[in-house]
This record gives structure tokens, sequence and C-alpha cells, in this order.
């Protein structure tokens, strides 16, 4: 009896001074594997598992300080009395300003961390579009490795995208992981695409049709939207002085609201733009149009039982552009002009169930309708034309986790999805016309294989079967991801693509050249164009309590078969210049871009990437009837990148510097604008466009919200092109450089 009333006070005494401690690491998107849990002044520490969970035993009682940390995340010191506080903790991390580790869908269509992803993720929130002051993701998209905004249209505005120097089209643009940005929503939508709208942009660079079918050689830019979190709203405007001549005003304003139980919630977002025109070298025709836009958007949830999500987003947007001269009349009375009038509509719902940690069905449909009244023409003649284009898909996806696989676990996504689009564009006065349909449906399957805690390799494979395909067309994708040591991350993947042979945004864009327009035709046998693309990247991250130091070296390469080129014809009877879409004999993409991060104490903030590359066609294209051939891709500078800096510091004055730096390429020019007798190759110079701005943060509230001013420059040492073309016979795809030259702003925001 002595001995068992001697074993149980030993017992009593053990449980008295040791303590138990549980609790759940997470962020706001859900559960965090993987944080370092330790109780500070000791060396007792455990990491939290998959679902976020932790356990350890202190051999002490009474209150203790615990530390969490986790790369990608602000470390966390609580104090803690497990006698008096409720067990399990719930512990909720933020994410660094320079975050590393965001929850990220786009590379593998699945949730993920990004550094555990096989697929190289760069993500563009808004925090970041704030910083820099992009108004609409064409002023934004440059602040991201590999990636180019272009102005190809002095008249009307029309840009493109260009990922790895690849032309637009090739880039596929999804709106919540949907195609609903069909080629004609690409020819100005970026620009008409406000940030308000925007809750972060996922970039994938390499191919990506394994995954999203055709439109993915060079990438894939997924634009995410705002998701109601909290309830809450913000209001701004902001207006801008160009060049001392123009100004541009923005306003924007969102509002959430999501009940007590989490269950629904609804964010409506609201936008508007208004530009004046602007006229660059005084000859009375505009270097940037008129316009006159607005948008509407809704982000709405609903969780029904324990296990289903309903998603719905949906975004409206009316936008007017006029450029050229005689701005405010009728665009047919100008001498030289062009005319837009767009209204956007787009979609899309998606329904979620997961019965178990262990399964997930996605069912999801989208759907789209762009309408444009047209007008392009010189000496008030006839250019009114008319365009439509619609577009929907709707698919499903199966995910499946075997946690007992082969040397580890295995993540498996399975899917369908069917996509239709109808694009009509006609102007009957140049007996231009285009009236395409194209059905798209695939079948994929997906495996992300964790072979190891260090080594994942991620294999995809998709089927798919056009109307404009004779043929079945394989597209598969390899990928890997090794961390040999700790910082380290070694990528390296393989996949093919695909085109197929159809209109392009570049086909629907009526320019100005010579005294008359040019138009672009398609050949009628136009093959299909394939593509074959490698990237090989290399990743280091130190990461300490103070200062973040990271850098990332990216290879990339893309060969195109059958692919497609524009060549010069000859001019129709009304002196008409006639550009023709058909296949060449190949083409080569290649480069390398380096990435560079640091932070130090989550304050100062640095981003900096620049991409070295050269593209060429492996047999000459004679763009213009007048010169010979050449091998080298025009508008696509050999150099180009950007860096960002900025103070997130506690005081009231927080100042951003950022750079955009475009080297020198070949530009076509056709002659016949005053002083351009014949078409020639011009030589760009290499620009620099430099940023500053100020944001001040007041002690003022209002309806219980933070006052902010902003104001800076963009341009600031007005590095603008000097050669524009003058007068109505100008060539107006003769542009280059920044979009825009000084431009001096400021703005206010609750």
């Amino acid at each position: 009896m002595y001995k068992l009333l001697l074993l149980l006070g030993l017992i009593a005494y053990s449980e008295i001074k040791s303590q138990i401690i549980k609790g759940i690491i997470s962020d706001e998107a859900g559960p965090l594997a993987f944080a370092l849990v330790s109780v500070k002044g000791s060396s007792v520490h455990t990491l939290s598992d998959p679902n976020g969970e932790f356990s350890l035993i202190y051999e002490k009682s009474g209150p203790m300080f615990l530390e969490i940390k986790l790369v990608g995340f602000k470390p966390r010191t609580i104090e803690i009395d497990p006698v008096n506080q409720q067990i399990p903790l719930e512990i909720l991390l933020e994410p660094r300003t320079l975050s590393l580790n965001e929850v990220v869908i786009t590379g593998t269509r699945q949730f993920s961390r990004r550094s555990e992803s096989s697929v190289l993720v760069h993500v563009l929130d808004s925090k970041m579009l704030e910083i820099n002051q992009s108004n609409n993701l064409s002023e934004g998209l440059c602040f991201q490795p590999g990636l180019r905004m272009e102005t190809d249209c002095q008249t009307c505005g029309f840009s493109q995208l260009r990922m790895n120097g690849l032309p637009g089209s090739y880039s596929q643009v999804l709106i919540n992981s949907r195609p609903v940005f069909p080629s004609l929503l690409s020819m100005y939508g970026l620009e008409q695409f406000p940030t308000s709208l925007v809750d972060r942009v996922e970039i994938v660079k390499g191919g990506g049709s394994a995954l999203y079918g055709s439109s993915a050689i060079a990438g894939t830019v997924n634009i995410i939207t705002k998701i109601p979190a909290s309830n809450g709203w913000s209001v701004g405007m902001n207006s801008a002085i160009i060049d001392a001549h123009a100004f541009d005003h923005n306003f924007n304003a969102n509002a959430s609201l999501v009940n007590k139980t989490q269950k629904a919630g609804a964010t409506i977002m609201l936008s508007g733009r208004q530009r004046d025109e602007y006229d660059a070298n005084g000859d009375g025709f505009t270097e940037l149009p008129y316009l006159s836009s607005g948008s509407l958007g809704i982000s709405s949830f609903l969780k029904t039982g324990k296990s289903g999500l309903l998603e719905l987003q949906a975004f409206n947007i009316n936008e007017e552009r006029q450029g050229g001269n005689k701005i405010g009349q009728r665009a047919d009375l100008s001498d030289q002009g062009e005319y837009r009038l767009h209204h956007v509509f787009a979609a899309d719902a998606g329904y979620s169930f997961e019965p178990s940690s262990k399964a997930l069905l996605k069912i999801y449909s989208a759907a789209q309708t762009t309408w444009r009244s047209h007008y392009t023409g010189i000496d008030q003649q006839n250019g009114w034309g008319l365009s439509r284009s619609s577009s929907a898909q709707a698919g499903a996806q199966i995910h499946y986790n075997a946690n007992r696989f082969p040397l580890g676990k295995n993540s498996f996504v399975f899917g369908l999805e069917s996509q239709y689009e109808k694009t009509f564009d006609q102007i009957k006065s140049y007996n231009y016309f285009i009236n395409q349909e194209v059905i798209l449906s695939g079948i994929f399957v997906q495996s992300d294989w964790s072979i190891h805690k260090n080594l994942q390799l991620s294999s995809g494979y998709r089927l798919n079967v056009s109307n404009r395909l004779s043929k079945v067309v394989h597209t598969p994708r390899l990928a890997l991801l090794w961390k040999p040591a700790s910082g380290w991350q070694f990528r390296s993947s393989w996949s093919k693509g695909f085109k197929a042979p159809q209109a392009f945004e570049t086909d629907m864009h009526i320019a100005f050249a010579g005294g008359g327009v040019s138009v672009i035709s398609i050949d009628p046998s136009l093959k299909a164009e394939f593509s074959q693309g490698i990237t090989i990247s290399a990743s280091y991250t130190l990461e300490k309590a103070d200062y973040l130091l990271g850098f990332n070296l990216d290879y990339f390469r893309t060969d195109l078969s059958n692919n497609f080129i524009l060549e010069e014809i000859g001019f129709d009877d009304n002196g008409n210049q006639n550009l023709f879409r058909t296949n060449g004999k190949g083409a080569l993409y290649e480069g390398l871009t380096f990435e560079l991060r640091a932070a130090y104490k989550d304050d100062i903030v640095f981003q900096s990437a620049f991409t070295m590359q050269k593209a060429s066609f492996n047999n000459p294209v004679k763009w213009s009837q007048e010169l010979p051939g050449v091998r080298i891709q025009t508008r696509t500078p050999q150099l180009y990148g950007y860096l960002s800096l900025t103070a997130f510091n506690d005081h009231r004055v927080q100042p951003s510097l950022n750079l955009v730096y475009t080297g020198k390429m070949l530009i076509p020019h056709f002659g016949g604008a005053p002083g351009i007798p014949e078409d020639r190759l011009v030589n760009s110079p290499s620009f620099i466009d430099l940023g500053f701005k100020l944001n001040f943060r007041s002690k003022v509230k209002i309806a219980g919200k933070e006052l902010q001013f902003q104001s800076g420059v963009h341009n600031l040492l007005n590095a603008y092109q000097s050669d524009f073309d003058t007068g109505k016979n100008r060539d107006s795809n003769y542009v280059y450089g920044p979009m825009r030259p000084r431009t001096i702003y400021f703005g206010i925001k609750l």
C-alpha cells in the first residue's frame, strides 16, 4: 500500500510540474503545416502537422512564452498560461510583406503553398498593385519577372502582354481560373480591367496546355477577384496630369458583408475612369486616346452543410475610347480616327464538395459576352464595323489524396471540360470579315507525387479535341521540385502545347499605314501550331527574424513549329495594306530571368527581376515587300525588367520607388507619313521608366476609416518616344517604349 501511494504521489507531482500544450496554427487561407513552435528560453519545440495542429510537453508549470516561426510569415511570440487559458490554442499568423509562401492554385489546379508547388508561381497581389499606383492590370503586370506590357497603336491604344518574349496570343488569361478572356476581349481588356476588382494575380511561365488547353504556350495569367473575408468598405479616387496637358481621373469603391456564422458573404466593387486625349507632338492627332469607362463586380459565397461551398462572381465593363483627331465629334467626321464602344459582361459559378480530407469534387461553369461598335477610317470614309464575341465553359474535377502511395503520397486531379467561343467582326467597306466558332474539349489528369519530403514529381496529360483540328492533340507535362538543403529549391519542367488555326486579337486590329488602313487576312490552309517548352530554375531563400534575402534564376526555351507569321502581300485598289497570316518554318524563344528579393524587419522591401532573351525565326520573314526578310523577331528587346523599393514602416509617411527598363529592339516602320517615304526597320533606344510615390496616413478618421493620401509621379525622367509619325497618313503601329509620358498624380483613400 505504501509503495502504491508513493507511486501515485510521484505521478501527481509529475503532472503538476509538466504541462501539455495543444493548438492549431493557421492563416486566413487555412491550416499551416510545418510551423516551428517552441517554448522561449528552452529546447522544447515541435512542428505543426498537415492540419496545422501541434502538441508539446513542457516540464515546468506556470505562464510561458511560445514562439511560432514559418517561412513566408511574420514570427509571433505569445504569452500563455495553460492553467487559465483555453486549450487548444488558436494561433493566427500574418504573411510577411514580401510573402513567399502564399496559397496558389494556377500551377497545378489544386491549392498548395508556393514553396511546395513543383511549378514556380509568381504572385502579384493587391498590395503591390497599390504600391506602384496601378489603376488597371496593364499598368501592373510589368512588375513581374519575364512579363512586359507593349502598346501597339498610338491611335486606339491597343496593347498586349508578352511573356518570355512571346506575343500576347500565346498567354492564357484566366479570370478565377476560367478562360473568359477571349481574343476580342484581349485587345483592350487588360487596360479595361480595374485593379479594384483584383485580389491577386497568379502567373505561371512556361507551357500549361496540359491543364488549360490551347493558348497556354508561353504561360498562364490567372486573375483572382476579391472575395469577402469580413465586413468592411473602402473608397478612393486619384487624379493624374499627363505631361501637364491631359487629365486622368480614377474612382473605386468596395464593400463587403459576411454573416456572423461566416457561411455566406458578398463583395461589391465599383470603379470608373475618365481620361482626356493626349497629343505628344502637337500635330493634332492623339498618341493616347480619350477614355471613359465604368465597371461593376460582385463576388459571393455560400457554405452548404459541412462540406459544400457555392461561389459566384460576375463583372460588367463599359468603355468608350476615341483616338485620332476631332475628338468628341462623331468618329467618321475625323481626318483620321478610331472609335471603340465596348460592353463586356462575364460571370462564373462553381460548387465544391469535400466529403473527407482525401476527396474533393468541383463543378464549374463560366460565360462572357462582348459587344463592340467600332470605327477606323481616314478622310471621313465609311469605316464603321461591329464585333461580337461570346464564350462559355463548363467542367468538373475530382481531387483525390492518396496518403499511402509508393515512396510517399500522391495527389491526383481528374477533369473534363469543354469551351465554346464565337467571334464575329466585320467592316463592310474594307471587305473585312471574321466569323468563326471554336469548340475545344479536353480530358486531363495530373499527379503530384511527393516521393520524399524534399522531392516532388508532377505529371500531367491532356487529350484535346477541337472543331478546327482534324486529329486529337496530346499535350503532356512533367515538372520536378527538389529541395536539397534548407532554403534551396530546384525546379525543372517540360511541356508540349498547341494553337488551333484561328483568328488572334491582332487579326482584329485595323491599323493605319501609308495613307490607308492595314488589314490582316488568314490563310485558308492555315495549319495548327505546336510547341515544346522547357524551364529550369534555381531558388534560394535565407529567412531570419529580422531580414529575408532570396534569388531565383530561371532558364526558359520554347520551340515553335508551323509558327504563325505575318507577311505583307500588297495593297488593294483603295491603297489599303494587306497582311497575310500563314505558317512559318519555326521559331525559337530562349533566355534567362534573374530575380532578387530582400526585406528588412518587414519595413523595407526590395524586389527586382531582369530578363535576357533572344527571339528568332528559323527562316527569314518578309514583313515588308520593299525590304528583305529578317530572322530576328521585331518588337522584342533582348533585355527588360523592373525593380521596386518600398518602406513599410509604422511612420505615417511611406515612400516607394519603382523602375521599368525596356532595352533596344527592332521596330517595323511602314512608310507614307511626312518625311518617311519608304518602309524601314528602326532600332529603338532603351528606356527607363522611373516612378516615385509617397503614401501619407493621417490621424483623421471618417466613419471609423483612416484617411490616406497618395502623391507621386510616373515616368519621372519623361523617357517617352520622341519620333512619332505626324499627320493623318502616319503608321499608327509605329509606337514603342513607355505607355505614357511624365504623369503626376494625387489620390485620397478611406
